[in-house]
């Protein structure tokens, strides 16, 4: 251990210079910039710098690489909190309390405490995959088909249970109408194409930028046409920093968001929104009852949670890229080709070929977790004013903005298209108060469903058994279906009889 503190402190030092610390900055400042505008994600914005880091020294490369990833997904909290528009999927739960926050005129708190919760979960994470990268990525690796298919169905009872407290069967059929919006185009085993009723645009499938989108931003922008007379949300910026007492109260909420995050954004192909809403999802059915009333109305604990779990699940990503050179989220994939580029071979042996790489790359993480706790914090009160400007002045500009970042992806007016149809389904399941967070959920996991549930039947030659046998599989069932239950009408009257006969009310 005491080997692995010197090189973690001898990495560090090594990046204490000039160059280091103002690609630093400027590569946080564009994550932050890239996470807010609505429809660029971390994976665009890493794509699109690994383009302009070809010549560069390979440690200015990657640090330049991670402090985007940072700043990204933390950037995406600005919208997610002033517009109710997460910027990227990771920030979707922070809209729900986030934007409550902002709406009783708290906005300048509620980034200052999704600024604090992102570096707290930053941190975690970062000390996590600096102790523990060989064994997290052993524990990773025994996930298999079968464990992701019940992963896939566990996000999204999760995340419909969390968004539609009141009505959870609208939570859930809002997910799975977003996993069935992910079995349209080529099917990954066979490339046999589904649902695309001869449109060839459609064989492509529905891609995740533009719907998720149309789904938050044109569905937002369709609500201030309808509803026109929006109250402007007043902002009272008395305290920037938070103050201590405010976010260490949830000390326990940071640490077991953080160790959440970390975790699942270590699973490959998970990535930071499943570690958001599990770790909010946990901080709820941990508080006490009347601070449970508060999730969903504007919840310091419910943003903290969100934000701490998203951004710990970026170094986690990391950690089986770095071990087994497999990704933990997309972002993490254009990392780990970038790191190839650079002649960096990541994978069980890094350790004995790069023996210093992975303090590096902690050293980079922990970098960029400073920078973006400081520009976080210095920019709270202009961004704030974006509050200021009446909605209907400022939606046409979100809207062009939703337009480019559809078209962007791919260069195709058809993405813009799909943008649109889903603006319109979002309204319209707004209106019956369908949650749109478990939609675009559904897509993200639908894909990940599809390919492993193919594969793991594949495996055991079409027997269902092993979805059931397999330790993982079965706690992940069990857990599932527990969930499903506990939000039936009959379970509350049941566990209220069972409670009252087991512990009687005393009479005096």
């Amino acid at each position: 251990m005491f080997e692995g503190l010197q090189l973690f402190a001898a990495a560090i030092m090594g990046f204490m210079n000039f160059t280091s610390i103002f690609n630093a900055l400027w590569a946080t400042q564009l994550g932050i910039i890239i996470g807010m505008l609505p429809g660029l994600t971390a994976t665009m914005g890493v794509a699109l710098l690994t383009t302009l880091t070809f010549h560069m020294d390979p440690n200015a490369a990657i640090l330049i690489l991670i402090c985007m990833y940072v700043g990204s997904i933390y950037g995406g909290s600005r919208s997610a909190i002033l517009l109710n528009i997460p910027g990227t999927p990771a920030n979707a739960a922070t809209t729900v309390d986030g934007f409550p926050l902002a709406k009783q005129g708290l906005a300048g708190k509620a980034i200052g405490i999704a600024t604090t919760g992102s570096f707290l979960g930053s941190v975690i994470g970062m000390l996590t995959m600096a102790l523990f990268t060989p064994l997290i990525g052993t524990i990773a690796l025994s996930f298999q088909s079968f464990e992701f298919f019940w992963f896939a169905i566990f996000g999204i009872v999760i995340c419909g249970n969390l968004t539609a407290p009141k009505d959870p069967l609208k939570g859930w059929i809002s997910g799975f109408l977003g996993l069935f919006v992910a079995m349209i185009g080529m099917e990954g085993i066979h490339a046999y194409v589904r649902y695309s009723f001869g449109n060839t645009n459609l064989s492509g499938g529905i891609a995740l930028i533009p719907a998720m989108v149309g789904a938050f931003g044109l569905a937002e922008i369709i609500t201030v046409m309808r509803y026109t007379k929006f109250d402007v949300v007043k902002t009272k910026i008395d305290r920037v920093f938070p103050r201590l007492g405010d976010v260490f109260q949830y000390w326990k909420t940071i640490i077991r968001s953080g160790i959440i995050g970390t975790f699942i954004g270590a699973v490959p192909g998970v990535g930071e929104d499943i570690a958001a809403w599990v770790s909010y999802d946990m901080a709820k059915r941990s508080a006490k009852p009347k601070d449970q009333e508060l999730f969903g109305k504007g919840s310091v604990e419910g943003l903290l949670a969100a934000e701490t779990g998203n951004n710990a699940a970026v170094p986690g990503a990391i950690i089986p890229v770095l071990t087994l050179a497999i990704p933990g989220s997309a972002p993490a994939a254009v990392l780990l080709g970038a790191m190839l580029i650079h002649g960096v071979r990541p994978g069980p042996l890094i350790m004995v070929e790069f023996p210093t790489f992975v303090y590096e790359v902690t050293s980079m993480v922990l970098i960029a977790t400073l920078a973006m706790f400081i520009l976080g914090l210095c920019m709270v009160r202009s961004l704030v004013k974006v509050l200021l400007i009446p909605r209907q002045k400022l939606m046409p500009i979100i809207f062009v903005l939703c337009v480019v970042g559809s078209f962007a992806l791919q260069s195709r007016l058809f993405d813009v298209g799909i943008m649109i149809v889903f603006g319109i389904i979002g309204f319209l399941l707004r209106e019956m108060d369908y949650p749109m967070a478990p939609l675009v959920l559904g897509i993200i996991l639908g894909d990940i469903l599809d390919k492993n549930l193919r594969r793991a039947l594949v495996i055991s030659e079409g027997s269902l058994q092993p979805f059931f046998t397999r330790p993982i599989c079965l706690v992940l069932f069990i857990v599932t279906v527990l969930i499903i239950i506990s939000r039936m009408p009959w379970f509350g009257k049941l566990f209220a009889a069972i409670k009252s006969s087991i512990f009687p009310k005393k009479t005096v």
